[in-house]
């Protein structure tokens, strides 16, 4: 069967989250998106683990459901730790087939540190002895390095990682076989590495609201069964791991350079032109996800691997709204639009991914159904994202948005 799957989010007991990160608007919101599968996040935290255990059903196939919506057993942990005289911050992603396997490895971690203190706990544990870990737990867990070139908390990050996978997981890189690409790269920008052949590249949301859970996510043709989806990924099966869906990645907090505090955005270029300093300040700018692909790429831009997962890039729903209505996307009629365009389709992956464009037209108002096409075709406008702020996306371009200013003062 086909279904959409979201393995990184956080709950509520993680910082800078909302409160409504629990199960039952978790499973309000994948069916308004049209999600089968969400990642559970944060089953380090003691409180979340009870909420957890308390409401799902385990379906006795690793897997576990709530009102419809399936769930698998993740968490991030944190590891900011020294090695060969430097210091490191990297995210992993663990994923558990079972709460036995979860109970076993909380009861371990927590004697490395704090496991209360946040929904992904920060441990001075360096990321080999964390899969080490795991894996001797239960062989089926899997680690995934969380959001890989996220310039302050990854794998490779310009400012806390490093340039190969095996220096980050020494003698454990063999079981690694899973990567996140992050809201800042897409598959395309991975695919310049030839020592990610291997991997196989995953994409989610890492929520901390419900409302923008598949904001990135991964769409299956195969059982929904714990074990089936493993062999999926470690086998990189094409047929049955049909595509990702993925932001621009120009959209994401750290695509480009700069120094947020001047408001400056920076391409790999300009950073070289300036020896990676601010114009205005003279610090040094945050090195971004494009910078950090090109120094380690040894393939030119827009080469394909044989054996690479598609992808398709998409603009939540709500943005196209609120770019259309020239609003912000919080206000009050791009949820009345929003409502409206779901009671035609369902879902809202159905409106941005399947519906053609003959049954858009039909049922979107004009200017909707003309933004859906855009992003589908990637007409789109992009002030890249950089140090910590996102990208700024539009579908139409200003010109066209005068023009219908102007008629709207027209009517008057």
């Amino acid at each position: 069967m086909e279904f959409i799957a979201d393995f990184h989010i956080h709950s509520k007991f993680s910082r800078a989250t909302s409160k409504d990160m629990d199960i039952r608007h978790l499973s309000e919101w994948a069916k308004i998106k049209g999600i089968k599968l969400m990642g559970t996040g944060d089953f380090t935290h003691h409180l979340w683990l009870e909420e957890l255990k308390n409401n799902l059903e385990d379906c006795g196939n690793g897997l576990y459901q709530f009102n419809g919506v399936n769930f698998i057993l993740t968490t991030e942990i944190s590891s900011i730790y020294s090695k060969n005289g430097r210091g490191y911050r990297i995210h992993n992603i663990i994923v558990a087939p079972s709460f036995k396997s979860v109970d076993a490895i909380n009861d371990t971690l927590s004697r490395v540190g704090n496991l209360a203190s946040d929904g992904r706990p920060i441990l001075g544990l360096d990321a080999a002895e964390l899969a080490r870990i795991v894996f001797d737990i239960d062989e089926n867990c899997m680690v995934i390095p969380g959001h890989i070139w996220t310039p302050w908390f990854s794998l490779f990050g310009s400012m806390s990682g490093f340039d190969r996978i095996a220096d980050c997981f020494e003698d454990q890189t063999e079981k690694i076989f899973a990567l996140e690409t992050g809201l800042s790269s897409d598959p395309a920008m991975n695919w310049r590495l030839s020592a990610l052949d291997k991997f196989t590249l995953i994409s989610n949301s890492d929520s901390h609201s419900p409302q923008k859970i598949g904001r990135e996510a991964n769409v299956f043709d195969c059982e929904l069964d714990y074990m089936t989806i493993r062999d999926v990924l470690k086998t990189k099966d094409k047929k049955r791991f049909l595509y990702t869906i993925e932001f621009f990645p120009e959209e994401g907090k750290y695509h480009y350079d700069g120094h947020r505090l001047c408001q400056t955005r920076m391409s790999p270029q300009e950073t070289k032109q300036n020896n990676g300093r601010c114009p205005k300040c003279n610090k040094p700018v945050t090195v971004g996800v494009m910078n950090r692909v090109e120094k380690l790429a040894d393939r030119p831009i827009g080469f394909v691997p044989q054996n690479s997962i598609p992808y398709k890039n998409l603009i939540p729903l709500d943005e196209i709204i609120a770019d259309v209505k020239g609003v912000g996307k919080a206000s009050q009629a791009v949820e009345r639009e929003y409502r409206a365009c779901l009671s035609k389709f369902g879902t809202e992956f159905e409106i941005l991914l399947k519906a053609d464009k003959n049954t858009l037209i039909k049922n979107l108002p004009a200017k909707i159904c003309e933004g859906i096409i855009r992003m589908r075709e990637g007409r789109v406008n992009i002030k890249a994202g950089y140090d910590g702020e996102y990208g700024i996306i539009d579908i139409f371009s200003d010109k066209e948005k005068e023009e219908k200013s102007e008629k709207q003062l027209n009517l008057f």
